[in-house]
């Protein structure tokens, strides 16, 4: 479905351009799965995800969908089969939740065409499917974190795209919100069939939704793999330096991930 090969990348910073380098990424988001992207703070996942979303070009290396090199795609062909939901959002103007959700159409109208009655329906929908329906003349920024990011998240699904990128979805909610979103991604990627890739630093979120991870640290893939696989104390100590209990959790039903020290 989607793929990274051999992705390259680097920010100049000063005359010798040595700043941060993703170097040499191979990555598989196979249809139909929810995959987790772990790793520390700076290790050069929120630049994979605008690398796979065809926002960012590498300097080596191809990313595919279904098939078909991205760099192939214009960008509203990229935009009907595929949505970034970025961690944060600010609009420049003070739009209501449904025109929010209306820009999602936009991949799918002609030049200077208006959204019509089958885009409003596609846009109450994916309102609906949110949850945030009854939100839809609220004013965007008037609404609580979770909100905010349950409207973005229907907005990406009014593009009608097969493959969510989602960055931090997580980020900033109180534990309810966060409870919240993820039984939505669960039920969008399993009712609906919505691919989707997860960056996140919740290592309990992704053990709860995910059914595959991909592990990075300094800009390189250190596993990839079915979840109960790549979770493990073991990894969690090489790429966080963290001692932690990783265990399966039998009220939950899914891995837990318990913090203990820094390791030595």
């Amino acid at each position: 479905m989607l793929r990274g090969s051999d992705l390259s990348y680097g920010y100049a910073r000063g005359r010798d351009r040595s700043g941060f380098s993703l170097r040499d990424v191979t990555i598989e988001v196979p249809r139909g799965s929810l995959t987790g992207l772990l790793g520390p703070n700076g290790c050069g996942k929120t630049t994979l995800l605008r690398l796979l979303a065809g926002i960012l070009t590498p300097e080596s290396g191809t990313v595919t969908l279904k098939e078909r090199p991205l760099k192939d795609l214009s960008r509203r062909e990229i935009a009907r089969q595929l949505a970034l939901v970025p961690q944060e959002t600010h609009p420049a103007f003070d739009y209501t939740a449904l025109e929010m959700v209306l820009m999602g159409r936009h991949p799918h109208l002609g030049l200077f065409e208006l959204e019509g009655p089958h885009d409003l329906r596609v846009a109450h929908n994916a309102l609906a499917t949110t949850g945030t329906d009854h939100l839809a003349d609220r004013a965007y920024m008037t609404l609580s974190g979770g909100e905010k990011q349950r409207v973005v998240i229907a907005s990406a699904l009014a593009q009608s795209s097969d493959v969510l990128l989602l960055d931090e979805p997580t980020a900033s909610l109180d534990l309810g919100y966060q409870l919240d979103v993820a039984s939505l991604l669960s039920e969008l990627n399993r009712e609906r069939g919505v691919t989707m890739l997860l960056a996140t630093h919740d290592l309990n979120l992704a053990a709860s939704v995910c059914d595959r991870l991909i592990l990075m640290r300094e800009g390189r893939v250190i596993a990839q793999g079915q979840t109960t696989d790549v979770l493990t104390a073991s990894r969690v100590r090489d790429i966080y330096g963290v001692v932690a209990d990783v265990r399966h959790h039998e009220r939950a039903g899914h891995l837990t991930v318990t913090p203990v020290s820094r390791a030595q």
